[in-house]
């Protein structure tokens, strides 16, 4: 694939990044109407299932401050798909976790992504996915540097 133009790559990666966005955001409106966002999906999917997690973790993941996370949050936890839990001991420490209901939409988004991975691995041998997940970690490695430099 070295001979593929940069163009002509870049232009994949932009297609097939916006190609995702737009059926996952149709998805999401057919199951669940206009009453949640990519970006709702998006935090939903970062605080996860399992043990509750505090703002700082959540935002880093997001790579978004925590103001921004405590509006989103709010948001989300207005429309029943996340709850905050203060501390016992400090009350200041707030933790979120998924809902019943966020936790289905976030198994609905899993789904998706799992269908979508199935779907590209499907004709691919075992060096080329390999040679796909490489390609895909140096993509995020470059990804990663530049959020660092920019912040």
């Amino acid at each position: 694939m070295r001979n593929m133009e940069p163009k002509g790559l870049n232009d994949l990666l932009v297609s097939v990044f916006n190609t995702i966005l737009k059926i996952e955001e149709l998805s999401l409106k057919e199951a669940h109407g206009n009453e949640i966002s990519m970006t709702e999906i998006h935090t939903i999917a970062a605080i996860g299932q399992g043990r509750p997690r505090n703002m700082t973790e959540v935002a880093k993941d997001l790579m978004i401050n925590v103001s921004t996370l405590t509006t989103a949050v709010a948001k989300l936890v207005r429309k029943g798909y996340v709850k905050r839990i203060k501390g016992h001991e400090d009350r200041r420490i707030v933790r979120i976790e998924l809902t019943e209901a966020g936790v289905a939409v976030l198994s609905e988004h899993e789904e998706f992504h799992r269908k979508m991975i199935a779907q590209v691995v499907e004709n691919l041998g075992e060096d080329e996915a390999a040679l796909l997940t490489k390609s895909m970690e140096n993509l995020m490695k470059f990804f990663k540097k530049q959020y660092e430099e920019l912040k």
